[in-house]
């Protein structure tokens, strides 16, 4: 429906979804409503912690050195720097991640992944990996996965130009990688 006059001298009139639309939207609202519990409870079920805390371990297994910057980190792990602050409170209680002042820059904190946090991802990785590609990928034809990124990637430009998933780097290395 073409934007017009509400007749009262009102505002536009919405443009409503077609049939189509409403269809997909409702799709995609379920998938993004649901798809975050399935794994939340696979990673408890199998992991003991939150599909919140895996990001923040796994961020830091793949960033360099496993330190990153709290700040960054809350970007990478798609979190408020106050939510990130408590998970990593928690990790830091089961040894998993400690912080230290940024030398370079006292104003920062930096988190860093301990060695048992190491082997905790390297341990949780697998069985997560495994729930993403059945949840996610092994549904979708080849094409479909691509449609999936570049949807993702253009739904994304629109709300963030800056986000990362824009990023056309490749993934590091399969060894680094748990």
């Amino acid at each position: 429906m073409a934007a017009t006059l509400d007749g009262m001298g009102g505002s536009p009139e919405p443009r409503w979804l077609d049939a189509e639309e409403q269809r997909a939207w409702m799709a995609l609202g379920s998938m993004l409503i649901r798809l975050p519990g399935a794994l939340d409870a696979q990673l408890q079920r199998d992991a003991g912690i939150s599909h919140f805390e895996y990001m923040v371990l796994s961020g830091l297994s793949m960033s360099p050195g496993h330190t990153m910057r709290m700040s960054d980190l809350a970007v990478v792990a798609e979190g408020s720097l106050s939510r990130l602050s408590q998970v990593v409170t928690r990790l830091e209680r089961r040894g998993w991640v400690r912080r230290t002042p940024d030398p370079t820059d006292g104003r920062y904190t930096l988190a860093i992944l301990t060695t048992d946090g190491w082997r905790k991802v390297v341990a949780t990785a697998p069985g997560h990996v495994e729930e993403v590609r059945r949840l996610v990928f092994d549904p979708l034809t080849k094409a479909q996965r691509r449609q999936l990124r570049d949807i993702g990637r253009r739904v994304m430009r629109v709300i963030d130009p800056n986000d990362r998933c824009l990023d056309d780097r490749p993934s590091p290395p399969d060894k680094e990688q748990p």
